[in-house]
């Protein structure tokens, strides 16, 4: 054998750290209730690429419009969710955080009420890395761990503003 022959076996036994994955974890979906317009998704997303990236879109066949969300205060200090059009950075080795009342996967005009125990298949697009298809379970029973009930919760989310433009 020749010593390129063994050199090159010998790097593709090596595991590749150089095209690792976005990593998706504690993912759930939930709405306000049984006849809401909308809903939400929730997750941790570690970037294990090697490289920063931007989560530039989601797509979902649950609802009629899908975008990457987040709440900002307006003039008057009132908290209104917004399309991010931009997409969200993740820095390399870094994780981001999509929960309530922050940045989130939002579902609008839902083509059927979100139960528990469904499945929804989301696909996140990125700027540099593969697009990532996730499995997320509806889970309308889940409370977010240290936070309020803002944003997403009880209070009427499928009456909030989403930005949407008529």
């Amino acid at each position: 054998m020749t010593r390129q022959f063994i050199l090159a076996a010998a790097l593709c036994a090596l595991p590749s750290f150089a095209f690792a994955d976005m990593v998706v974890s504690d993912p759930y979906a939930r709405s306000s209730g049984p006849t809401a317009p909308s809903g939400a998704a929730f997750m941790q997303i570690t970037n294990e690429t090697g490289q920063d990236d931007v989560i530039i879109g989601v797509s979902a066949d649950i609802a009629a419009k899908v975008e990457l969300h987040t709440h900002i205060a307006d003039g008057d200090g009132v908290m209104r969710m917004v399309h991010v059009e931009e997409g969200f950075p993740i820095a390399a080795g870094e994780t981001i955080f999509l929960e309530r009342g922050g940045k989130h996967v939002m579902f609008m005009g839902l083509n059927a009420p979100m139960e528990n125990g469904d499945d929804i298949e989301v696909t996140f697009t990125f700027q540099t890395a593969s697009p990532l298809t996730v499995v997320i379970p509806v889970d309308q029973d889940r409370m977010p761990e240290g936070h309020s009930m803002s944003g997403h919760g009880a209070a009427g989310h499928g009456t909030m503003d989403h930005g949407q433009k008529n």
